[in-house]
Formats: C-alpha cells, structure tokens, sequence
C-alpha cells in the first residue's frame, strides 16, 4: 500500500485463494488453550480485497488472527490497529466503487426523520439533500459486501450519480449535529415525561409541600406550647438516627461480608463484547492528555471499545484540545447542545442512546482507571445473576499527601469503598453509588431510564432507582486512582453540591412512601432512610448535638448544683457515644483497609476529624439553601493533572481498592 497527496492508489494484486484456514500458534488471552483458530469465510473474503488494496501478508495474516479471536471482522481491526487512516480506507473503496467520496458531510443536507439515530449505533447510509441538485446517497461500505455493490453498480450504473461512500466518523458527526435540536428536547424532558416519578425536574410534589408545611407549623406550634416535649423528641430522632448509622458502619468494620477477599472473576473464554466507556468533560483541556494515555491503556481489544467523550458544545477549550489530538476509532467526540440544566447526568444522557457496547461504564476527566478494570467487570457480569445491573469500582485518592482535607478525604473513601459499599452490596441493600467507574448493562441501564439530568448526585439517586426496579449493584475489587480536593473552598463547593443531591434523592424517592416500602422492602427502606435521609439529617444536627454535649460537660465542671433527669441523663450518655464513637468508627474504617503508603499520607491529621465534620455540617445547611435558590446549580470542580513522578501518576498495576467518588455517602 502506497500513499500519494493523501489519496490511496491501488496495487494489482491477485486474489489469495491459497490463504490458510487456521492460524498455527499460541493465543494469549481468554483462547490461549487453542492451538489452531478456525477463519470464517467471511474474512477470508475481505483478505482478498485487502490484498487488492496493496495490503501485505504479514498484516493481513494478523488482522485475521484478531478478527477470529474477537469475532469481529477484518475492516474493523485494520482501522483499530491504526496502520492506515479512516479516510484513506474508505476513500480506496470509492475508487474501487467508482464513487465519489466525501471526507466530511454538511449537516445542514441531512434531514432530522424518524431512525436517523440508528446511524449512531451502526453508520451505513444516510439521504443528503440540496435545493440545487437531486439528493444523494451517503453510504458507508463494508469490504464483506464491496463484491455485492460492485454487481449492483455493474447493473445499474445510473446509481453511481446518487451514490457516494463516505467515512463512519463522518457519518456520526453529522447526524448528531443534524438531530441535535430534537435530541437534546428528549434528552432532558424524557425521564420527567415517562416516569415523572422518579424526575428531580420538581423538587416538590403538591402532596409532599402540604405535608412537609403540616409538619413545619406542627413542629413551630409544639415549640411554642411544649418546647421541652419538641426537643426531646428531636433529640430522639436524631439519636436513633446516629445509632442506626453507627451499627452500619460498625458491621462494615467488622463484618466478614465487606471483607472483598474474593479475587476477580476471570474473563470468560470467548471473545470479547464491545464496551463503550462514557466520559463527561467540561473546561478540562488541561487533563485531556492524562485522560487519553490511560484510556489507552485499557485492556481491551480496541475493536470492541466505544469511548465517548461528552463536552459542552460551547467548551471551545476542551473540544480544541480533543480534536488536536490524533484519536484513535475506539474515540468518538459528543458535542452536547449548551443548554439548562448544565450538568453532568445531562451530558451522559445525551449520549445514551448511541452507547454501542452491551456494557456500559464511566469515568471522570481526571481518573486513572486499573487496565483490568473492564475486563474484571466483563467477568464479573457474566457470573452475576442476571439482577445484578451495576457494578462499583472502587476509587482510590492519590493525593492524600496535599492537604489535610485530601488526606481525611482518602480516609473517608478508603471506608466507604473499601468496607461500606461491599457490605451494602452482599446485604443486597440499596447501594448509592459512587460518580465514576460505575460499570451497568447497557440494555437494563436504557431501561431504568438512565442518568436524570436535574439530579445533581445522579449515580446515587440511579442506584437508588435500581434497587426499586428490583435490580442491584454488587462491587470490584480492581481501583480508579483520582485526586481529592486539596483546597477548603473547593472541597466545600463540591461537598454542598453532593449534599444538595442527597436531598433532591431523598425527596424523590418519599413521595410515595408505601409504595417505596412495598417497592424495596421493608430493610432496604429503612438502610435507604438511614444512608440518605437519615445521613444529611444527622450532618445538618451534629453541631448542635455537639454543643449539647459540650454545654452539658461545661455544666458539670463548673461549681453549683447540677441536676439532671433520668432521661437527660441517657440522652446525654448516647450523644456522647454516638459523637466520639462516630469519630473513632470513621478512623478506623477508613484506616483499615489502607495499605501502609496510604497510612503514612493521611499521617497524624486523623486527629482533624472533628473539623472535617464540622465543615460537612457546613456543606449541608448550603446544600439547604441552594436547593431552594438553584436547585440544578452544578458546582464544577477544577481538574489538573497528576504531575509527573507523583503517586499514580503512571496507573495502577496492583492497587487496592479504594476511595473518592463523584458522589460518596456523607458521614454523619
């Protein structure tokens, strides 16, 4: 094959009948028992129109070899292998079909019909109009059918005046440009129009705002006539809601079934099905280099990866810095139409409908994901009953060294991932998930309705959300290394965001209480009211809780008398557990399943941990308020990438697992 002013010109090769039906020799990966691997006819077909390409032996023989093991076909790995532009392939066909050939399609000819977005999952023709000319016919062809078109051009030879070849990429970014407008209407109307449900579109139902009114006048009257009656019982509730927590936490401490000891499943002896890997990317050019490299990373046969990269149409930064870079096919640019709400779930649901795997996971701009990563979960999924439609990958905080708030934040996530989640997950509990490097099966994920664009903890209200379908989530042992926050003013935008989530969460998932109950059952409702509600509840309360107990102390070493009741008494004893008991337990929770490099970064500033609640506190009664005032308000966080030499800064090759989600559980 030769190349000359960027077009391809054709060798004479003969045909290569001779070419031989098995492939001699050891196989790695999940065939390596084979000796011998049988070729389809098929492909040996396309190993002819290769070889008339000008394509040499040694390659073809090796994209045969790809193309058994991953039952995929010879084009597909020859443009995944790289050895030749997409382009120029597709161009060489045109010459073959006499064609004209059309390096990239103007979206503005392309016509917004019922079915343009099967285009997206699998581009092969597309209807272009023109009020200058007839209209024509994009077609994308595949070397298994060029015999078949070159007869039917042979026959009818009028067609080649309405017919002209054009690239798979080429195709994509022009129906999603043309289908943008109509796509991005469904995309944030549709979960609120089909299952209004489970919509944070409204933050209150009729119902849910008379009752939650009754129940403020009832709570200000009972204050006014019988303010020792309401702050017992508030102290009360707020007790039992520390100790429930607490018991959760204590069993995740000690429990053998958050132990995670099991190793990974093994990758099933078959090929492997295409995996698409959904990124959302907003003002992150400056870690789009790092994002790149570890994706490629990926163990997986690029063949069989859809990687998605969802900006902002408006992000000119972002998108510049993805576009100068030399993508491979696997990557495939979403531009997402600027719009409200800007958010995250927003720009995944967009995407949706074109995910092409029959797996589906994503990641954030700034992570680092374990190359084994899909294929632990690929295994995973396949030895999971078929209930099982989401899968957590642990994440792991590589800075915990930067600040005292990013090394409590790795504390606090090494428990969460580590111990929390696994326990939740072999309780078949509901399960909140964690903002990234969540793996689903696409098809159940389409069917739960996917990511709700007014959630701003759009994962955790979607493992809510499954857990009520009847599925559940289960958890993987192999990391995604991230960086926490180091700063105190970006913790806490971030923070309150997740808090306001929470809320819209629970305030979702209450309006209909009975029906949650016979939903979910009678435990998961209340490990729900408990790890949600009962959660933010408790951060909004700690201070108070805790200037109880210190009042409370200040009194009784102070001179004079001091009585106190019975009650008072027990009140106070369990406000004392439940407030340094809390504090031990998330030490030791999060200490626990740190590797001793982790330990030495979080160092003596566990002893902060007090603080580092008091700002949670904080983080609540904003998320309060802006809930009220901005309800979809997404407070982004700033992204930059590792430096050089830093831990994680070249991957994972055998981490634990870990902490750091998009949206963790807050303590309470």
């Amino acid at each position: 094959m030769t190349c000359g002013a960027g077009r391809m010109r054709l060798a004479d090769y003969p045909d290569q009948s001779s070419i031989s039906t098995a492939i001699p020799g050891a196989v790695d990966g999940p065939l390596a028992s084979s000796e011998t691997l049988t070729i389809r006819a098929d492909l040996l077909e396309e190993a002819r129109l290769l070889r008339r390409l000008g394509f040499g032996k040694p390659l073809i023989s090796e994209l045969l070899f790809k193309a058994t093991v991953n039952r995929t076909s010879l084009e597909a790995e020859l443009i995944a292998a790289g050895p030749v532009r997409s382009d120029i392939y597709y161009e060489a066909l045109a010459e073959m079909l006499g064609l004209a050939f059309l390096r990239q399609i103007d979206a503005g000819r392309v016509v917004d019909m019922a079915g343009l977005d099967t285009q997206l999952l699998q581009p092969q023709m597309v209807r272009l109009t023109s009020g200058a000319r007839p209209p024509i016919t994009a077609i994308v062809p595949t070397a298994a059918r060029m015999a078949q078109l070159q007869e039917t051009l042979a026959r009818q030879p009028a067609l080649r005046n309405l017919l002209a070849v054009t690239t798979p990429r080429a195709m994509r970014e022009a129906v999603w440009h043309a289908g943008a407008a109509r796509r991005i209407r469904e995309t944030t109307a549709g979960l609120f129009e089909t299952a209004p449900e489970f919509s944070a579109r409204v933050t209150f139902w009729g119902r849910q705002g008379f009752y939650t009114g009754a129940a403020i006048c009832a709570a200000v009257f009972t204050a006014m006539l019988a303010p020792e009656l309401a702050v017992v019982t508030l102290h009360l509730v707020l007790s039992a809601l520390f100790v429930a927590a607490l018991a959760i936490r204590l069993s995740a401490l000690f429990g053998t079934a958050a132990d995670g000891a099991t190793s990974p499943a093994p990758p099933p002896a078959e090929p492997r099905p295409v995996y698409s890997v959904f990124v959302a990317l907003y003002r992150e050019a400056e870690v789009v280099p790092q994002l790149i490299a570890h994706l490629d990373r990926l163990d997986w046969p690029r063949s069989r990866l859809d990687i998605k990269l969802i900006c902002e149409g408006d992000d000119t930064e972002t998108l510049a810095a993805l576009r100068g870079r030399d993508l491979g096919a696997q990557y495939e640019i979403v531009e997402v139409p600027p719009g409200r709400p800007r958010t995250k779930p927003r720009a995944l649901a967009y995407a949706l409908p074109a995910a092409r795997g029959s797996y589906l996971t994503v990641y954030d701009a700034e992570d680092r994901p374990h190359p084994g990563q899909l294929a632990e979960a690929w295994g995973a999924f396949r030895a999971a009953p078929p209930d099982v439609a989401c899968l957590q990958a642990p994440l792991v905080i590589s800075n915990g060294r930067a600040s005292w708030i990013s090394a409590l934040f790795a504390l606090e996530y090494a428990g969460l991932f580590r111990r929390l989640l696994p326990l939740l997950a072999a309780r078949r509990l509901p399960m909140p998930l964690g903002g990234t490097s969540n793996h689903f099966r696409t098809d159940i994920l389409r069917t739960c309705g996917g990511w709700d664009p007014y959630n701003v903890t759009e994962d955790a209200d979607l493992g809510m959300r499954l857990h009520r379908m009847g599925f559940r989530c289960a958890t993987l042992r192999r990391p995604t290394l991230e960086d926490a926050p180091d700063d105190t003013r970006v913790w806490l935008g971030q923070r309150t965001r997740w808090f306001k989530g929470w809320l819209q969460t629970w305030l979702v998932l209450m309006r209909r209480p009975g029906l949650l109950v016979s939903e979910m059952g009678l435990l998961p409702f209340a490990a729900f009211q408990v790890l949600i509600g009962g959660l933010l509840l408790s951060a909004l309360a700690h201070p108070l809780l805790l200037a109880h107990v210190v009042r409370v102390m200040v009194a009784v070493a102070a001179d004079g008398p001091f009585v106190v009741g019975p009650l008072a008494l027990f009140l106070f004893a369990v406000d004392v557990a439940n407030i340094f008991g809390s504090y031990a337990i998330f030490i030791a929770l999060g200490w626990k399943p740190m590797r001793a490099r982790e330990r030495r970064a979080v160092g003596w500033r566990w002893v902060l941990v007090p603080g580092y609640w008091m700002l949670m506190s904080l983080a609540a009664w904003r998320a309060v308020a802006e809930l009220r005032r901005d309800p979809f308000f997404w407070n982004k966080t700033a992204h930059r990438p590792v430096a050089p030499g830093s831990p994680g800064a070249s991957g994972i090759s055998g981490s634990p697992a870990g902490a750091h989600a998009e949206n963790p559980v807050p303590p309470p």
